[in-house]
């Protein structure tokens, strides 16, 4: 058994231990042999030699960083702690994370939102790698609910100010202007799936207040030009219906301590031309940037109900053709 004190003299406790010292859970997720106890300017580590070592090392980069007068988002933390992008010669397996880990949000009556897929899991555990992520692939795979639940959790811990979910409101087949009512009315029928996410996950009574006081917003993409989003979980659905200028204007919408997810499924684009569809490109222009993240959900990741991945497989052949 090995004991290490670490003093923080002369940094603000708080931007060590993070708010409700959630920077040391973190670490304790990621070292739950090791015994971490934070007492005013002093953590002391207790536990297996190599264990203690390695997450020293982890804590004395973090200290460094903030002694330099930067700051430590989540995902720079996460690099960090990660043995994989974060490497010592000590180092020789992965974190292995339980089941508990990718239980996300307690929606309404209780019920566990959770990643059940790979891919599910592999947005989890990106989502604390990188501010910019991008889920990619066919309806059905769970990659926007995934998305929502992650950002409600977000607000839930107080890790951002607001949640804004975002489309752009193109016509798939139908028109618009014939549709009753006002702008409004005629633009929810294209944001409804965001709304029965966040039912599932929030109480309509608290949705309700929280859209009220504009913590969450749900707004076709055209209304986010202009904005600059700090503090915010920004997530743009169904991105292969954009421009590559309308995506380069999302994208540098991001402000300070931001998190946004962009999903799309290139197979399903309802643009007059299928070729002014941006995302792909935008993808490819931006995936070796360090803090993006890009994710490629299957037919394996299908949660619908089982015929969906026969008929997609089905569809998939006939345009192959």
């Amino acid at each position: 058994m090995t004991e290490k004190t670490i003093s923080i003299d002369g940094l603000n406790s708080v931007d060590v231990y993070g708010v409700n010292d959630r920077k040391l859970e973190r670490m304790k997720f990621y070292f739950p042999d090791v015994r971490i106890l934070a007492r005013g300017n002093e953590i002391r580590l207790e536990g297996q030699e190599e264990q203690v070592e390695q997450l020293s090392r982890r804590i004395g980069a973090l200290l460094e960083e903030l002694r330099k007068g930067g700051s430590i988002s989540d995902s720079e933390l996460e690099r960090i702690l990660d043995w994989r992008t974060y490497p010592t010669e000590l180092e020789d397996r992965a974190p292995q994370h339980n089941e508990e880990y990718y239980n996300i949000v307690y929606g309404n009556e209780g019920r566990i939102v959770k990643a059940r897929t790979r891919n599910q899991r592999r947005l989890v555990d990106e989502y604390y790698r990188n501010d910019l992520i991008f889920a990619l692939g066919p309806a059905g795979t769970g990659k926007t609910y995934t998305a929502i639940a992650l950002a409600v959790r977000a607000l839930k811990n107080k890790e951002v100010k607001k949640l804004i979910l975002t489309r752009p409101a193109v016509e798939a087949g139908e028109r618009l202007g014939f549709l009753p009512g006002d702008m409004k009315d005629k633009l929810d029928p294209y944001l409804q799936p965001l709304y029965d996410a966040l039912h599932d996950m929030i109480h309509p009574r608290k949705l309700q207040i929280l859209m009220e006081e504009g913590i969450i917003q749900i707004a076709p993409l055209a209304y986010m030009r202009g904005r600059t989003l700090d503090s915010a979980f920004v997530i743009l659905d169904e991105a292969q219906n954009t421009s590559i200028g309308q995506l380069k204007m999302f994208l540098t919408r991001m402000g300070c301590n931001a998190k946004f997810i962009v999903t799309g499924d290139a197979s399903q684009i309802d643009l007059p031309n299928k070729k002014d569809s941006g995302l792909m490109r935008g993808v490819s222009l931006v995936r070796n940037i360090k803090g993006v993240a890009v994710i490629n959900f299957g037919t394996e990741d299908m949660v619908r109900h089982p015929l969906v991945t026969k008929i997609i497989k089905a569809f998939e052949t006939v345009e192959e053709g």
